[in-house]
């Protein structure tokens, strides 16, 4: 049984944030807790917050025992992107890519 969190149109590139789901995939829930405080980047306060989603799910909604926990599946999928655009040199527009990720974990129990 896995329990499940996932956070949608999060406004960071999903390039970025992949780098920081390889650091905690298949690790348990609180090693990848302590993982993802102790790193500095914008990406991994926004995956801690969907990881301590994804356990209190597992705890609250499936009866999970939380000590056994260990992410199954983490993912950091591209969501739309906001097309804005900014004065370029002789009275051009150039286009800005703003992008959006969708983040999700997975825990499930370790047997």
């Amino acid at each position: 049984m896995q329990a499940k969190a996932v956070a949608k149109h999060v406004r960071i590139s999903p390039r970025k944030v992949k780098a920081i789901a390889n650091l905690v995939r298949g690790k348990s829930a609180k090693e990848a807790r302590a993982i993802l405080q102790f790193t500095p980047r914008k990406g991994a306060r926004l995956m801690l917050k969907v990881l301590d989603s994804a356990v209190a799910n597992a705890e609250n909604n499936h009866n999970m025992n939380v000590e056994d926990l260990y992410i199954s599946e983490v993912y950091a999928n591209q969501g739309p992107t906001m097309k804005r655009f900014t004065a370029g040199s002789m009275g051009r527009a150039n286009p800005m890519l703003r992008r959006t990720s969708h983040i999700g974990v997975a825990v499930s129990e370790r047997k």
